[in-house]
């Protein structure tokens, strides 16, 4: 595996608990909700903009990209 890829995967085995603390899930049920309303997607595109600011702003871009696909949590 290469060095982008093994970054990518940190960072999102880092960001998905992150998520569910801060909303209050447990980790599954936030992969679940991240992967229905588009957050996964948005991680595995927009990863590397995301892992240089912080991690707050990183959850609230994903809070708002579910948000705007129907997510009401």
């Amino acid at each position: 595996m290469d060095k982008q890829t093994k970054d990518k995967v940190s960072f999102i085995t880092f960001i998905i608990p992150k998520f569910a603390d801060a909303y209050k899930m447990n980790v599954q049920d936030a992969y679940l909700y991240l992967k229905k309303y588009g957050g996964l997607d948005f991680l595995y595109e927009h990863w590397w903009a995301l892992h240089t600011d912080n991690v707050l702003y990183a959850l609230n871009d994903l809070y708002t990209v579910c948000y705007e696909n129907g997510g009401q949590r």
